[in-house]
């Protein structure tokens, strides 16, 4: 299962899949008027910067892989500070658990902890640079 995970096409599919614990709220956080939509936006961001880096650019700085994992560990720690104050809700007069909510919290961190995990194995980021080392030793090996 591990060889699967570390291939280069499974990596870019996991890294575009991280923006679903990023971006997993109940519709009402995306409203204009609630003081929360800011921050998946704002977090979402910071993992597109990092993927494009990745994926795109094929960087070989480990910036981007740090931009992740602040993303992800913000993404918990925000949730950990939201989950009381949104764990209930009034329905008809009486407080009553949110238990939609609470489950997608407890998803969205899970998710998000699996990601933080995920990016700090070794297989996986020499994974995504292999092709950019390989082709760049080819250059120099070329212009030698």
């Amino acid at each position: 299962m591990r060889n699967l995970l570390v291939k280069r096409n499974s990596i870019i599919l996991i890294l575009v899949f991280q923006f679903i614990p990023i971006l997993l709220y109940p519709p009402d956080i995306y409203d204009p008027t609630s003081q929360e939509w800011w921050l998946p936006a704002l977090l979402a961001i910071l993992a597109a910067v990092a993927v494009f880096q990745l994926i795109f650019r094929q960087s070989l700085a480990v910036w981007p892989w740090h931009l992740l994992s602040f993303a992800h560990g913000f993404n918990i720690i925000s949730r950990l500070m939201m989950l009381m104050p949104h764990a209930t809700v009034i329905v008809d007069g009486q407080q009553v658990l949110d238990l939609p909510y609470v489950l997608s919290t407890l998803v969205a961190m899970g998710l998000s902890q699996f990601m933080l995990w995920y990016s700090e194995l070794p297989e996986v980021r020499s994974g995504l640079v292999r092709v950019k080392v390989a082709s760049l030793s080819e250059e120099i090996s070329g212009s030698a």
